[in-house]
């Protein structure tokens, strides 16, 4: 007899799952392929670069991954033709089980752009497992007084596979007294069963053998039999019957042990021994329901002894029997369906993929960081999961397929401001109480070179002493880089640049790593006053990013040069030069005028002189001027007086250490017939001889004063004309600052290799004015002590305007022009900063008091005269300070 188990609904299933074969659709992201189990190794799966649209050069392992979310290496793409193809053995059964449906999940990643695909191939079904009974035999005991139509409960087979392949038709050995009954589709909780289709008598057959095979739906069709051993019992012929054949329970998961699920009752219509009733499991039952539950024999309860998970299992279906005490015993049978709830006993997992990291600061908003995927193991709105972020965070959560979302890039990044993130990702599910979880994505932000090298301050003063060794160090620039590694190292370069004939790189260099500035030979003040340049500082980035920084090397003078007589080259062989004198000019006469200078600057280049005298001899009856250099007589010259006086002139500056020059001169005292017509005021090495003036003709002589007269007329002329600029009537009026262009004290910073003017006054040291620098220009307009003098200056000269005020009386002859500086007691010094960068600072540095020598004394009078304090003002245009800090 063949019985079919199913309705016409499941042929038609059965008919659609023959023709599908390979289905796949692209849609909201997702293919579907179809591929039956236990395919070889190389069965193609699908043309997956093809369905989505990809090109070849794409599937490289750089660019091209393949997440297969814990199915192993089943699957797997051929990256030369983009084809899906089987690795290694399927087994639908292990993969899901006997679920209706069975998929294998696979994750396709495409970076540039980065795009995410789902794939799900579907595993179908073959028949590759028979039906299995729960044993080879079953022993059945039925008493020969069974009424017709008696009805019992037989446990079918199962078969692991799914669909037709699981449909199983049932079929019994024949025989004359049974018949089975398979119950309809819907009513699959029902068991199988043995119908009693003739009565039984125990003296015909106390014992039958039916074979019971179970046939499944598969090609080709495979079988499992299991053999039923009927023993006929005599007598005990009312067999307990339970209350209802089918008991439905809902219980809660994860109740505790000992909870009552059910109580069962079955009652016997026999008395005494034959009417009590025993509960129990059927003898199939399965292991895993014994484990869970318990039957109280006696009472037919039925508790909870083991764990009840949901996830596990969502319904138990126990199988119950009711036997008797009778003799045969008669047993009675029903069915209990638990039904799990589900409870939110599990919180979302999360997982994170790091593809992405670091992410560089210049990243593009919407740049994808991580893939997160959560899973929540509940059901309904237990396992509904959204997902958030940690706030103050620029990233944002993008959903790319059900419970897939990408981390991507909402705002811009800056390494400099925050070099790293940590967030925080929440999954919270929608159960009551809510259950979440969290994950940790540190973000680290890559360095790119946005930030060049910044020097602390535009430009940078450095005073440099003369002459300085070569190699000397003599500044240090540093410059700080924001940025990270390579993109922060900075390394130094001079701008190179032409100084006069030579390169700027002659006279410095800078060290590329420390940015140490060396003087590469030894500086001049008398060739070079100022030097300025600028250094480069460029970071090691790609591109590289730099920035320059202005230095200002100013080369201070020192006292290296020592004073050089003018017109020595004209003496004799011995550098002793010969002057005629009458014997009867008048005291005060002025023999010759001994003309030197320096090539030094300031003090440095103030040159004075004094008369030496010579050992054994009397007092003699020259001077020479303190800063004029004239030698004049002090008195009358008589007989007493030799006729070759022979004068030693000392010439010295006022640097530290002091330097000296001197000179000899010969005067040759004659009488008054035979000393030539000359100047008044000849120079030292101008002379000329004695024996050749006696032979010059006196025509020859008048026409040579005559020039000088002339020439002498023309230079007091030019500087009248000169010095009348002042807006009040007198030359260096009282009370009001003059500048007078002339070179009655020009010893004072007179140079042989710059000209320079020294201005200075006749009238009373009141208020007096002075300026000395290399190549002056023309007197000011205005002398006002306040106003800043209208110069020019080319790159190589500078301008220092000095104005000396007198603020006490004095009673001191003042002698020869000069000497009024002896009563000065301020000095305000006037600077242009705008054509001396950096200089105002150093000079305001240097305000105060500084020690003057007194020039107007006496070599007797200096010691006494020598602490005299000159008060410094610095004065930058309208801008005027006092200090009285000692410099």
């Amino acid at each position: 007899m063949l019985y079919l188990c199913g309705g016409v609904s499941e042929g038609w299933h059965l008919v659609l799952s023959l023709l599908l074969l390979t289905v796949w659709e692209v849609g909201s992201g997702q293919l579907h392929y179809s591929i039956s189990e236990e395919a070889k190794h190389g069965t193609f799966v699908g043309r997956i670069a093809q369905d989505l649209e990809l090109q070849l050069p794409e599937l490289v392992p750089g660019l091209f991954q393949l997440d297969s979310k814990g199915f192993g290496d089943l699957l797997e793409i051929n990256l030369q033709n983009g084809i899906l193809f089987v690795n290694s053995r399927i087994d639908r059964e292990a993969l899901c089980g006997r679920s209706a449906e069975c998929s294998i999940h696979l994750e396709v990643i495409v970076d540039r752009p980065l795009q995410v695909f789902h794939v799900e191939v579907e595993v179908r079904d073959i028949n590759d497992n028979p039906p299995i009974f729960p044993s080879t035999q079953k022993t059945l005991f039925i008493p020969e007084s069974r009424l017709l139509d008696s009805r019992f409960p037989l446990e079918g087979a199962s078969d692991a596979d799914v669909g037709s392949n699981a449909l199983l038709t049932y079929r019994l050995s024949t025989n004359e007294h049974f018949t089975l009954d398979v119950p309809p589709s819907h009513e699959q909780v029902k068991p199988l069963g043995l119908v009693l289709r003739k009565p039984l008598d125990r003296e015909e057959a106390a014992e039958m053998r039916l074979l019971l095979t179970a046939t499944d739906g598969g090609k080709p069709e495979l079988t499992g039999t299991v053999q039923l051993l009927i023993t006929v019992l005599d007598v005990n012929d009312n067999a307990p019957v339970f209350d209802r054949s089918l008991y439905t329970v809902n219980l809660p998961e994860n109740v505790p042990k000992g909870t009552i699920v059910i109580k069962v009752n079955a009652s016997d219509l026999d008395e005494g021994v034959n009417g009590d009733v025993l509960y129990s499991f059927s003898s199939d039952i399965s292991p895993d329901i014994k484990s869970r539950f318990h039957i109280d024999a006696v009472s037919g309860e039925i508790t909870v002894i083991g764990v009840i998970d949901f996830e596990e299992s969502k319904v138990y279906k126990i199988p119950l029997e009711a036997r008797d005490n009778g003799f045969p015993p008669l047993i009675g049978h029903c069915t209990v369906l638990v039904e799990v709830l589900d409870a939110n006993d599990n919180a979302p997992q999360l997982v994170v993929k790091t593809l992405w990291l670091p992410i560089k600061e210049d990243a593009q908003l919407g740049k994808v960081i991580a893939l997160i995927s959560v899973t929540d193991l509940d059901s309904g709105v237990n396992g509904q999961v959204t997902c958030s972020l940690s706030s103050h965070a620029p990233f944002k959560l993008v959903s790319t397929f059900k419970n897939y979302y990408s981390l991507v890039l909402d705002s811009a990044l800056d390494r400099e401001t925050t070099a790293g993130y940590n967030v925080v990702v929440t999954a919270r599910d929608g159960g009551s109480p809510s259950l979440w979880a969290t994950a940790s994505v540190s973000v680290e932000v890559a360095d790119v070179n946005d930030n060049a090298p910044t020097f602390p301050q535009p430009e940078y003063t450095v005073f440099v002493k003369e002459n300085n060794p070569p190699g000397a160090h003599i500044f240090t620039v540093s410059a700080m880089d924001a940025d990270a590694q390579e993109n922060a190292l900075v390394s130094y370069s001079l701008v190179e640049r032409r100084v006069g004939e030579r390169l700027l790189s002659s006279f410095v260099s800078v060290h590329a790593e420390s940015g140490k500035v060396f003087a590469l030979q030894p500086l001049d003040h008398e060739e070079l006053e100022l030097l300025q340049f600028q250094v480069s500082a460029r970071d090691a980035g790609v591109p590289a990013l730099g920035s320059n920084v202005t230095l200002q090397v100013f080369v201070l003078d020192e006292n290296d040069n020592a004073p050089v007589l003018l017109g020595s080259g004209m003496g004799g062989a011995d550098g002793v030069f010969n002057q005629l004198l009458p014997r009867s000019v008048d005291p005060g006469h002025v023999v010759a005028k001994v003309r030197a200078v320096d090539a030094d600057s300031g003090y440095n280049a103030w040159l004075s002189y004094e008369l030496q005298s010579w050992p054994g001899t009397t007092r003699s009856p020259f001077r020479v001027g303190l800063y004029t250099g004239e030698i004049s007589t002090t008195r009358a010259l008589d007989e007493g007086d030799g006729t070759r006086q022979r004068l030693l002139v000392l010439v010295k500056d006022h640097g530290e250490p002091q330097m000296t020059a001197t000179v000899t001169v010969m005067v040759s005292l004659v009488e008054n017939g035979q000393a030539p017509k000359v100047s008044s005021r000849s120079s030292v090495g101008a002379t000329v001889p004695e024996s050749s003036l006696v032979d010059v003709n006196v025509y020859l002589i008048i026409a040579i004063c005559a020039v000088s007269s002339l020439l002498v007329l023309t230079l007091l002329l030019y500087t009248a004309v000169r010095c009348s600029a002042a807006p009040t009537g007198g030359v260096c009026e009282p009370g009001k600052p003059v500048l007078v262009c002339s070179s009655a004290v020009g010893t004072w910073s007179y140079s042989q290799q710059r000209r320079q003017r020294v201005c200075s006054g006749e009238g009373p040291p009141k208020a007096d004015l002075m300026a000395f620098s290399p190549g002056l220009p023309p007197c000011p307009g205005s002398a006002d002590g306040l106003g800043e003098p209208s110069v020019s200056l080319d790159s190589h000269e500078k301008l220092f305007v000095v104005k000396y005020k007198t603020e006490k009386s004095t009673n001191h002859h003042h002698q020869n022009n000069a000497q009024w500086l002896s009563s000065c007691s301020t000095i305000l010094v006037y600077i242009e900063s705008s054509r001396i960068p950096g200089l105002q600072s150093e000079l305001e540095d240097r305000q105060g008091y500084v020690k003057r020598p007194c020039l107007n004394c006496s070599p007797k009078k200096t010691k006494q005269k020598a602490n005299t304090r000159t008060q410094v003002q610095v004065v930058h245009g309208m801008w005027k300070t006092n200090s009285n800090r000692n410099i």
